[in-house]
């Protein structure tokens, strides 16, 4: 039913590291399939701004430090206690706790704090700058190139593909420059001052604190392989959940109307008992890891203590360094699992550019002239001269075509589904590029102008409407730039529309809501003949321009087109015939070539293709039954 399912986002989706984002601990990560070269491409979008990276990192560097530095400082007044309290209970004449010395060193611990939450606020600030600045260049670049990318690209994928690279993995990189960058390098530094600061106390418990750090990891990647394979079944459920509920609410009238409510939610609990399935041992497998590593952690502060309380007895090391030393110890452990998680991030943010820049190197239309050439004022004398066309190089659609059009004549277009109709238009627009031959609009080949010029020439009507959300008045105000309210209610009139909008409360004021679903499908359609009236344009392009309106509107706007085709060069792609009959030219297509022209009545008695396809209408399947 749907063209496009939505799946869980670029990293995994689903679960969340200790940031609140990303892929957790045992999370299938999507890779990148070249690593280096897309993280290298990634920094030259920031190097614009490496003067602002490199206060962030010096931020980083002293907010860390300072953070650092503090345990110390508390194990000193610890210390200094612990030798007062000491010396009171040896009776020690003239003992005393130096509280002067410990509210000192207070003080002190206040101004650190401080200072290193200063420099963190400003190491964010500056790194907000820096991420959102690089994301809009990079959302800019991406929104400009989709702009010069011809029409094939979108043919060939699905609207939520486009989307989830325009929109989701972009949004993957800004999280990840906003946040991840910034506890990445906080992460390093941590690491490395923590070891220095450890190796200051004691290097045997350092030895001790690195001894527990293999056990740890040999736990974490053991539980991680196991719970990983349970996490790709769960975002396999959960897209095959995603999409089903998508098709099941975007078609629920098809369901019901077919009665397949039942089937739907049997389909539905089938996949939600999968979900759960793997949800719910993913989530146990992976929370095991927690549980584990405290108790890793904890047999390690044991081994500390003791040793620390042994070192204290031969006056190794004061007590307060042991405390000191607890402090790193926990501190040690924060950023290695941090720099785990961030690595899983960074893999999928380098995935997620990667399909970026794939976007970014997509070829693009045809480079176009540097001066084309403007008609002035366009008669609509159009030909076709040995076009020849396919979609794929060794798979040719149109072969050999030759038309020949005169100013203000109506060319219906008829033929089966496939025949290449539409296609015949897409090479008109330049929405394709021919691959032999050439096409003229008023002797001047189209390959010579500038495909906006060429393109303002026309006036399109098409079966599938299209209504963007806004008002009523913005939306046929579409069709011409500064357009005067009088003109736009002209307009409206001449498409039989300007009743109904005046029956709406709010009138040309209107708010058309998300699909355009507060009007019906026929009145749409006579706001995008509206749309096209206004845009008075010299060729037209209709695609059964009334096939969505009933019988008696559709009267009202076949002669309100007759008017507006009238002088005007006009292709009518036709599915109903009776639609037809006057036309000046029927072109009869069929695997891509013209085999039949003429005019109704020429081709009705010539009793070829046009006469067998006019008969099969109106005899088997009634006024209804499509050509193509």
């Amino acid at each position: 039913m749907s063209d496009q399912r939505r799946a869980p986002g670029p990293g995994g989706g689903g679960g969340g590291g200790p940031f609140g984002r990303g892929p957790g601990m045992g999370m299938p990560v999507q890779k990148a399939k070249d690593f280096k070269g897309t993280l290298k491409r990634l920094i030259r979008y920031l190097l614009p701004r490496k003067f602002q990276l490199l206060a962030v990192f010096a931020a980083a560097i002293v907010s860390t430090i300072f953070s650092i530095y503090s345990p110390k400082l508390m194990g000193n007044a610890t210390t200094k206690l612990f030798e007062g309290l000491m010396q009171k209970m040896k009776g020690v004449p003239g003992a005393h706790i130096d509280f002067g010395y410990v509210h000192y060193i207070l003080l002190i611990l206040v101004v650190l704090y401080i200072i290193s939450a200063a420099f963190t606020y400003v190491q964010q600030y500056l790194m907000a700058g820096v991420a959102q600045k690089t994301v809009y260049d990079l959302r800019k670049e991406v929104n400009e190139k989709l702009a010069r990318l011809p029409l094939k690209f979108f043919d060939s994928r699905t609207n939520g593909e486009i989307l989830s690279r325009v929109v989701n993995d972009v949004d993957n990189i800004s999280s990840t420059l906003q946040q991840s960058l910034t506890q990445l390098i906080t992460s390093v530094i941590t690491l490395v001052g923590v070891i220095v600061m450890m190796l200051t106390i004691s290097p045997i418990m350092t030895l001790i604190v690195f001894l527990t750090l293999p056990l740890s990891l040999i736990v974490t990647k053991a539980v991680a392989s196991r719970s990983q394979g349970y996490f790709k079944e769960q975002q396999k459920a959960l897209g095959e959940l995603n999409g089903h509920v998508e098709e099941m609410y975007t078609g629920h009238k098809i369901v019901k109307a077919f009665g397949r409510e039942r089937q739907s939610v049997d389909t539905f609990n089938g996949i939600n008992g999968k979900l759960y399935e793997s949800g719910w041992k993913a989530q146990f497998i992976s929370g095991i890891i927690m549980p584990m590593m405290s108790f890793i952690g904890n047999v390690g502060y044991v081994l500390v203590s003791v040793v620390g309380g042994l070192l204290v007895t031969k006056r190794s090391i004061e007590i307060g360094d042991i405390q000191a030393f607890i402090q790193y110890s926990r501190q040690f452990f924060m950023p290695i699992t941090q720099l785990a998680t961030i690595a899983n991030v960074i893999q999928s943010t380098i995935a997620s550019a990667e399909r970026v820049f794939e976007l970014l190197d997509e070829p693009e239309e045809d480079p176009e002239h540097a001066e084309g050439k403007r008609l002035g004022a366009a008669k609509g004398e159009v030909r076709f001269e040995g076009v020849r066309f396919g979609y794929k190089p060794d798979d040719v659609l149109i072969d050999n075509m030759n038309i020949d059009v005169k100013p203000g004549q109506t060319i219906a277009i008829v033929g089966p589904t496939g025949a290449g109709k539409t296609t015949l238009i897409n090479l008109l627009m330049r929405f394709y590029e021919v691959g032999n031959g050439r096409i003229t609009v008023d002797g001047t080949d189209i390959t010579e102008m500038k495909r906006g010029d060429l393109r303002s020439l026309f006036g399109m009507v098409l079966q599938d409407t299209w209504l963007f959300n806004g008002t009523i008045r913005d939306n046929i105000a579409y069709g011409r730039e500064g357009a005067s309210e009088d003109e736009i209610v002209q307009a409206a009139r001449a498409a039989h529309a300007d009743h109904f909008i005046r029956t709406l409360p709010d009138g040309y004021n209107t708010v058309l809501n998300e699909e355009a679903s507060n009007i019906s499908q026929g009145q749409k359609q006579l706001l995008t003949i509206a749309r096209a009236i206004l845009a008075d344009p010299a060729i037209l392009i209709l695609d059964e321009a009334t096939s969505s309106v009933d019988t008696r509107t559709e009267v009202h706007i076949q002669k309100a087109m007759n008017e507006l085709m009238k002088g005007r060069t006009s292709f009518v792609i036709a599915h109903r015939l009776s639609t037809i009959r006057e036309a000046d030219l029927i072109l009869v297509m069929n695997k891509g070539s013209v085999i039949e022209q003429g005019t109704h009545e020429e081709l009705l008695e010539q009793g070829g293709f046009y006469a067998e396809l006019y008969r099969s209408q109106f005899t088997g399947g009634g006024r209804g039954q499509e050509a193509g």
